[in-house]
């Protein structure tokens, strides 16, 4: 283990020091950052339906903790669009109270997978799913903005998706247009305002410019306030949920899919933002940060949070190259909060539907997702499975169909990867001089038959042993494996092993193996298949082998 696998950046970069030229770009990075993630924390909590505040406090406790404690140097943490729609079933669920204690256990858990490694594993994930739930995520966050862009005055929307549509159909005649104009006008501000200047986020002056349209013209659309009230000036106390043992049982799945889900978003954006600087991040260390971030959330009366890539993106873009500008990111959101929330009221909910219209069209990978139908068969399958049970059904039953879809194709595919060939087979096949046996071939003494065994001995591979016993015929004295390219073998393989020596023994046919490398021979010993051949009948090498049976009493 590299020693300083769990040491944060921050505290790595301190002992190394930082230059006043970079702090300074850090520090304008970060105030950059911090008026970016200002609507977008206030638009994440209104749409996983709990108050606007809750978003700020989170997008400080998390932006704070994660900066300080991460193992990326410019990794922007915060709520984002990935938990929508997991945050909004829980509150539908279990209420606020329920969410908080949800997001106390994923941080837990974040820690756990942290400690136990699993960042180094998490990138195995296969991309179809993830582009799968994300887009899933995407097109369910469009379809939950609709109400608000167009102003329809619809009390309560139904979760299911198709359910949403058809109320939709049948507000029409509701549309306030004065609405659906600060909307549209919203999307194309955030959209195409860059190409006036980069100097200031497009999301910024929409906010801007529709809320002072709407205070000083008095324009007929709600509001913040209108649906909300007063947006809280103070920062909360921490608070110790009650958690009772019947809430983790009903609770443990939904903070499971917050953990994954948010360990997911985290170490994507802190590739990307290895990507963007040739930097090289702490997975692990990302997963402990994150975790803590999450349980300090919970403390504070926060919803979950992860790495957010668009903040981050900001971030490098800005200048920032450590994680002073996320430190200061979430002392601007502070500040803001202290002393500007009362003024928040004012912003119009048609214009936070807009802004995040643009998040769900920015997230969904769709460049991507129509490649990947293009793809091979078995990925579009783990794709649309996933992209239509997020948005058909439920984001945690599409990533735990997809995780285990994944694997069973996965499973089939090294399965036939694996191939036991006699030597004839693999003589009457064009394939590489180097595999043959072509040199043992003179020397193979009558009776003995010799079989390559290529690819891993794992249970989704075990069958092929069936297909070997029925091809050995009633000559054969002695049967070689030659386990030169066997990579790895499971508990599943030494089993098929042991039961293909037992039906060998019955034959009086004598198992001998060849060829298996160090981690495959311990693991066959562990197995207790030296005791089922005899520890005499396993060999480094094929000479070794042929030599060992033509040294046998009686054999020539």
């Amino acid at each position: 283990m590299r020693q300083n696998e769990f040491t944060p950046r921050l505290f790595s970069l301190i002992r190394s020091g930082i230059t006043k030229q970079q702090l300074s770009k850090d520090i304008v990075a970060g105030i950059i950052v911090g008026i970016v993630a200002l609507p977008l924390a206030i638009a994440f909590a209104i749409a996983s339906g709990v108050s606007p505040e809750k978003g700020l406090i989170t997008a400080i406790i998390a932006g704070l903790a994660v900066s300080v404690l991460g193992g990326s140097r410019v990794q922007i943490a915060g709520p984002t669009g990935a938990f929508i729609v997991i945050v909004y079933a829980i509150v539908q669920d279990h209420g606020v109270s329920g969410l908080i204690i949800a997001t106390f256990m994923a941080g837990f858990l974040l820690i756990g997978m942290g400690l136990a490694r699993l960042g180094n594993y998490l990138k195995f994930i296969p991309y179809p799913l993830i582009v799968g739930f994300t887009s899933g995520i995407a097109v369910i966050i469009f379809t939950s903005q609709i109400r608000d862009l167009f102003g329809m005055s619809i009390e309560s929307l139904p979760a299911d998706f198709v359910q949403k549509w058809i109320v939709y159909g049948k507000s029409l005649t509701q549309i306030n247009f004065s609405a659906l104009a600060i909307g549209g006008g919203t999307i194309l501000t955030a959209l195409y305002f860059h190409k006036l200047t980069r100097k200031v986020p497009g999301t910024i002056v929409a906010i801007a410019g529709t809320t002072a349209l709407v205070y000083f013209l008095g324009i007929p659309v709600e509001t913040i306030g209108t649906r909300f009230g007063e947006i809280p000036n103070t920062f909360p106390a921490p608070t110790l949920p009650d958690i009772q043992f019947s809430t983790i049982q009903s609770l443990i799945q939904p903070a499971i899919a917050i953990a994954l889900l948010g360990a997911i978003e985290s170490l994507l954006s802190a590739v990307v933002a290895d990507g963007m600087t040739g930097e090289r991040h702490r997975s692990n260390m990302e997963l402990v940060a994150q975790g803590s971030a999450n349980i300090l959330s919970g403390l504070f009366g926060g919803i979950p949070a992860t790495g957010a890539i668009a903040r981050t993106a900001t971030n490098v873009r800005s200048g920032g190259r450590t994680p002073i500008a996320g430190i200061i990111h979430a002392l601007m959101l502070l500040l803001i909060m202290l002393l500007l929330a009362p003024l928040a009221k004012h912003i119009p909910m048609a214009c936070l539907a807009g802004i995040l219209i643009v998040v769900a069209w920015n997230m969904g990978e769709w460049k991507h997702f129509a490649d990947l139908l293009r793809s091979n068969r078995m990925d579009v399958l783990v794709l649309l499975t996933t992209f239509l049970l997020t948005v058909f059904f439920d984001l945690i039953i599409a990533i735990q169909v997809g995780v285990i879809l994944s694997s069973f194709i996965f499973m089939k595919r090294m399965s036939e990867a694996t191939a036991i060939k006699t030597t004839a087979s693999i003589l009457g096949d064009a394939v590489d001089e180097g595999v043959l046996f072509e040199e043992e071939l003179p020397d193979v003494p009558d009776g003995v038959m010799m079989y390559e065994v290529n690819g891993p001995l794992f249970f989704g591979a075990s069958r092929k042993f069936e297909e070997v016993m029925d091809e050995i015929h009633e000559r054969t004295q002695f049967l070689i494996l030659r386990m030169r390219n066997v990579p790895f073998v499971d508990a599943t393989g030494v089993r098929r092993l042991q039961e293909l020596a037992a039906s060998m023994k019955s034959r009086k046919v004598t198992i001998i193996i060849s060829g298996a490398n160090k981690e495959v021979r311990k693991a066959l010993l562990q197995g207790g298949l030296y005791d089922a051949i005899g520890k005499n009948n396993v060999h480094e090498n094929i000479t070794s082998a042929l030599e060992y049976v033509k040294r046998v009493k009686g054999f020539s």
